[in-house]
Parts: C-alpha cells; sequence; structure tokens
C-alpha cells in the first residue's frame, strides 16, 4: 500500500468515526464523475490494505507452517523412542509368553500379531507363464489370481533354504519366501 492509499483510508476512517451509518449513505453519494473518481480511490486503497492483510497472513501461516514442522520433528524422535521401548518391552513378554499378545493399560494398548512364512509374488509374469504352463487356469483372470494362487502353495524348508512349492512338491518359478514376522500396534487413549 502507498502513502496516498494510506492517506485515503485515513481520511475514510476519520469519515467514518465521526458519522453514523444513516447520515454517511447520504453524505457520500455518487453523484458525477468527481464523486465516483473519489470512491474508486477509496475502493482501490482497501483493496490495497486487503492485499497487504492477505500476505501478512501468508506469511504468518509460512512461520507458523514452519514452527509445527520443527515442534513435530523433535517430538516425532520422542513418540518413535517411545513406540520403540514399549516394542522391546512386549516383544520380550511376548517370549516369555506367547499368549501375551495384547498388553493393556489405562492408557493405551500393544498389539502383537504374529504372521507364519507365506509365498510372496515376486516376480508376475514367471508366476502367469507357471500357470499357463501347469494348464491352472481357474487362477488366471485379465492379471494372475494371486490370493487364490497362494492358498494352494507352500513354504518348504530345503536344507536351510525356504522355498515356495505347489501342492506337486514342484518350485513355483516367479515365487519367494515372505518370512515370518511379528507387527506391534499401538493405541493410545
Amino acid at each position: 500500500m502507498n502513502l496516498l492509499q494510506m492517506d485515503e483510508l485515513k481520511a475514510w476512517e476519520l469519515d467514518v468515526e465521526c458519522q453514523d451509518q444513516e447520515e454517511l449513505k447520504q453524505r457520500f453519494e455518487i453523484t458525477g464523475l468527481d464523486s465516483l473518481n473519489w470512491a474508486f480511490r477509496k475502493l482501490a486503497a482497501i483493496k490495497a490494505k486487503e492485499e497487504e492483510i492477505g500476505k501478512l497472513v501468508e506469511r504468518e501461516l509460512e512461520r507458523i507452517k514452519l514452527w509445527e514442522t520443527e515442534q513435530k520433528k523433535a517430538i516425532q524422535q520422542d513418540k518413535e523412542f517411545f513406540e520403540g521401548l514399549i516394542q522391546q518391552y512386549h516383544a520380550k513378554q511376548l517370549a516369555a509368553d506367547p499368549k501375551a499378545k495384547t498388553l493393556s493399560t489405562p492408557y493405551g494398548k500393544s498389539k502383537a500379531r504374529a504372521t507364519k512364512a507365506q509365498p510372496d509374488k515376486a516376480d508376475e509374469e514367471a508366476l502367469l507363464h507357471y500357470v499357463k504352463a501347469n494348464k491352472m487356469d481357474e487362477f488366471i483372470k485379465e492379471s494372475l489370481k494371486w490370493g487364490d494362487l497362494k492358498k494352494t502353495l507352500k513354504v518348504v524348508s530345503i536344507g536351510e533354504k525356504e522355498i515356495v512349492v505347489d501342492n506337486n512338491g514342484e518350485v513355483v518359478p516367479g515365487a519367494i519366501v515372505k518370512p515370518a514376522s511379528i507387527t506391534y500396534s499401538l493405541e493410545v487413549e
């Protein structure tokens, strides 16, 4: 906003303070080119002030967002620290008692979920070729029906290596073994 626009707004604010709304409407009526010009000057000053306020808000919002990011970064590290502590404790409890799948306190729960080793899709093309070559058309749609095929596959150990085989004991190309794992989820109340 320039100095002329600031003067326009100050003059307007003084006029508004001294008058009531009805008197203002009667006093400030556009009756010609001069009063039209006067109204446009006031309007231009008001729009400039509005833009100035908008820019200030944008700058302040950006500062607040940066502050928020910094604050959350520190909090995130603390959050990860405590989640790690809880998961370590739960893993110890689970090792001592395999039935300790849920640990509960008034402030939250830690839940453990174990998954078995299972076939996982590594190369869909190889799997699709395998299914077609073995005339297993029930597992084919536009793409491989992985969920259905997976139910028919098994993970077997040969020495220290685990592999995926079909019902006939044949190695299934394109499938790998997804290792067994335990996942933990926390619920803070």
